[in-house]
């Protein structure tokens, strides 16, 4: 039979062998496009197929993460807006200033390099590592899924086909996920203003930077001064990236939590294959629109929503800290309280693209408590002084937890009398392991009374036939 007189299945069917074989030489873009009735640019379909060569060959392993980093900057570069002379002089006068006011707020030292003002899409080229990090256990999930959805969708008579498919799965699901992540931080660079403005540590450390586009879109209809405005904003990012760098382990406590709750995702593989079933590859959005509206997420299990409220108070705590620091720092301005409150409704509420990248990852990075917690970092303050309380980010084990953010009384007075050189008073805990002390040291003392041994030590047993109640000779 002549390839004219093959059926569109047929094709499709020798399109796979040849793929799956490793031969994809002589292969028409075109031709494939009109097959998959995509009717997209061959020039495009030519890119596609460099990749599954890639795949086949072994020169991609795992995620090529190039898709996700060409999609940001593609979107962050779009208006094609440089940092101006005069903008940039103004934000290093700005961050000159603050780190003045921040030396009289915090004891934590300055950073090692100047801040800077940076584009957008030098934005997205700082924190792509971390994001990359963040949802690799989420792209993992979604390859995997996809590999499986294509197994039981596919006919008996090509099962072999597709069991020697996985790679290729993996690799169309991973640069699908890759793809859609590139475009989540490509609008996230829209609309962040600074380093810290997402809560998490995304940029390298140390560095601290704003973005003289976003800023001005910030500030557009807040009727501040403008440079009050640079003045605070400037403060807050430096107060947030000095905390970053001066506790090296904050980092990787704050990224782990993340991974732990990607690691738990588990894709809807119901919903998977429902979509599949009535896929059509002309009209791409639905999978777009399903992977940015996390359709394809399930409802989180009881380890994912523990995992979620530990990562919820450990945000809310470093948000409170620079909140605070912040207010300090920045008394001197007149406009500073409606900054700040500008600042908290942003962070709660967050923009489309934050609000994107949680249903993409099923992850809201937005500190709920973040009131209580600079509550909690105030009373602190009041009680043990600046130095006493920026103290607590010297190690993991002195860090604030989610009960004291809820009751601070306690913390202070194990800090007052830390202070003071004496013992902290005992709290619930410690009052449980005095009381099961206190409970064996008198089963002890009657044992010894009755003239019997306590269990954990009495000698004689039923195989020594020597041995009397109350014979301490060793066995």
């Amino acid at each position: 039979m002549a390839d004219d007189d093959r059926n569109p299945e047929e094709e499709f069917q020798e399109l796979m062998r040849r793929l799956l074989s490793g031969d994809t030489s002589g292969l028409d873009p075109e031709q494939l496009s009109r097959l998959s009735g995509m009717q997209i640019d061959p020039a495009m379909m030519q890119a596609v197929m460099n990749q599954l060569r890639g795949a086949f060959s072994g020169a991609q392993d795992g995620i090529d993460w190039s898709l996700a980093e060409r999609q940001a900057l593609h979107i962050a570069n779009q208006d094609g807006l440089g940092v101006s002379s005069g903008q940039r002089t103004d934000l290093d006068q700005a961050f000159s200033l603050a780190a003045l006011w921040l030396g009289e707020a915090t004891t934590i030292s300055d950073l090692p390099r100047p801040p800077k003002a940076v584009t957008r899409g030098a934005w997205v080229t700082a924190t792509l590592p971390v994001w990359q990090e963040l949802a690799e256990p989420v792209a993992t999930s979604i390859a995997d899924a996809l590999t499986e959805a294509l197994g039981q969708q596919a006919p008996d008579d090509m099962q072999d086909l597709i069991a020697g498919a996985g790679r290729l799965m993996r690799t169309v699901g991973g640069s699908l996920f890759a793809t859609q992540l590139g475009h989540v931080v490509g609008r996230l660079s829209t609309e962040v203003v600074g380093g810290g403005d997402v809560g998490i540590p995304v940029m390298p450390d140390g560095d601290a930077a704003i973005l003289p586009q976003n800023f001005a879109d910030f500030g557009r209809d807040l009727e501040i001064p403008e440079d009050q405005l640079a003045l605070y904003l400037a403060t807050r990012e430096l107060a947030h990236a000095r905390l970053f760098r001066h506790a090296r382990w904050l980092r990787l406590h704050v990224i782990s939590q993340v991974r732990e709750f990607a690691h738990g995702i588990r894709v809807d593989t119901d919903a998977l294959e429902e979509m599949a079933s009535r896929f059509d590859p002309s009209q791409p959005d639905e999978l777009r629109s399903a992977l940015e509206s996390g359709a394809l997420l399930p409802q989180r299990s009881e380890e994912q929503t523990a995992a979620l409220t530990r990562l919820e108070n450990l945000l809310a705590t470093i948000e409170g800290w620079v909140d605070v620091v912040t207010e300090d720092a920045t008394s001197r301005l007149p406009s500073a309280a409606r900054i700040a409150e500008a600042v908290r409704r942003r962070r709660a509420v967050g923009g489309p693209a934050e609000q994107a990248l949680g249903s993409l990852v099923g992850l809201e990075l937005r500190p709920r408590r973040m009131r209580e917690a600079a509550a909690m970092w105030r009373a602190v303050t009041d009680a043990v002084g600046v130095a006493g309380r920026d103290a607590l980010w010297d190690y993991p084990d002195l860090m604030p937890s989610a009960e004291d953010v809820d009751d601070p009384a306690g913390l202070i007075a194990r800090l007052t009398a830390a202070s003071r050189g004496e013992s902290a008073p005992s709290d619930a805990m410690d009052d449980a392991l005095a009381q099961l002390i206190a409970e064996e040291t008198a089963a002890e003392q009657d044992a010894d009374s009755n003239g019997e041994e306590p269990d954990a030590t009495r000698s004689g047993d039923d195989d020594d036939d020597d041995a009397t109640p109350g014979d301490h000779r060793p066995v």
